[in-house]
């Protein structure tokens, strides 16, 4: 049974030619031109659809990422960090859909802790994240900018950097893939997208990668966001070179 095969069983009662030329292109003619192996394709699936507030999709999409090798602290690590990048208006039903669905599987919660910061640290080693991705520009970013809104680069490496980046469970490679679908998917944030594909490419995500990433997406975010996406790969890379 291939990703989504529930779904697509649902879908074909009611709406079978739909089911049938949308299972073709997303199932078969899109994972065949990828060269993403299947948790990197479902971590990016799973923002992808936090990004774009697919929770239907997402629920069938959970199930099938924990067969093919999502683990259920990536799961939640996932949802967790779509937090700083989506907000939790937007997050908590994700969080929700995930619990039900490790409960469904068996697993026991809470998962094991996976921080690492002291709330006396969380700040520098949120920052030292900012500066391993962005580089040594990024220095003392959370003292930077005016100062009537300099709280907000406190919080950048505190909170988004310090309170999330630097946890256990994913990488910084895949941590920057999630967020970059975050991003795309929801849209209206071309300049954090070119930023963060820059990142991205940065720490070794190359420019081939996220065009594959972008591709594997298009079919739960639509051409629009999609195209935005890739103009922003392009422009992130050509500032590299």
């Amino acid at each position: 049974m291939h990703a989504f095969e529930q779904l697509r069983l649902q879908l074909a009662e009611k709406d079978p030619e739909f089911a049938s030329f949308f299972s073709a292109f997303a199932f078969d003619e899109v994972i065949r031109e990828s060269r993403l192996d299947d948790k990197t394709r479902f971590l990016a699936i799973l923002a992808a659809l936090m990004g774009c507030q697919g929770a239907d999709a997402f629920r069938a999409a959970v199930p099938e990422a924990l067969r093919h090798g999502v683990t259920p602290v990536e799961l939640k690590e996932l949802v967790y960090q779509g937090t700083a990048y989506l907000g939790l208006g937007r997050t908590l039903p994700f969080l929700h859909a995930a619990n039900q669905a490790l409960e469904g599987e068996g697993v026991p919660l809470p998962l094991p802790p996976q921080g690492t910061t002291a709330p006396e640290t969380r700040i520098e080693e949120g920052n030292q994240v900012q500066v391993d991705i962005f580089g040594e520009g990024m220095r003392g970013f959370q003292n930077s900018g005016p100062e009537e809104s300099r709280r907000v680069n406190r919080w950048l490496a505190g909170n988004c950097f310090g309170d999330y980046y630097t946890r256990g469970g994913l990488d910084h490679g895949q941590r920057e893939l999630i967020t970059f679908c975050f991003l795309a998917a929801q849209g209206g944030c071309e300049p954090q997208l070119v930023s963060h594909a820059a990142g991205n490419l940065r720490i070794g995500n190359d420019k081939r990668f996220l065009i594959d990433v972008v591709c594997q997406c298009l079919p739960y975010i639509g051409y629009p966001r999609s195209l935005n996406a890739l103009r922003c790969v392009h422009e992130a890379a050509k500032e590299r070179e």
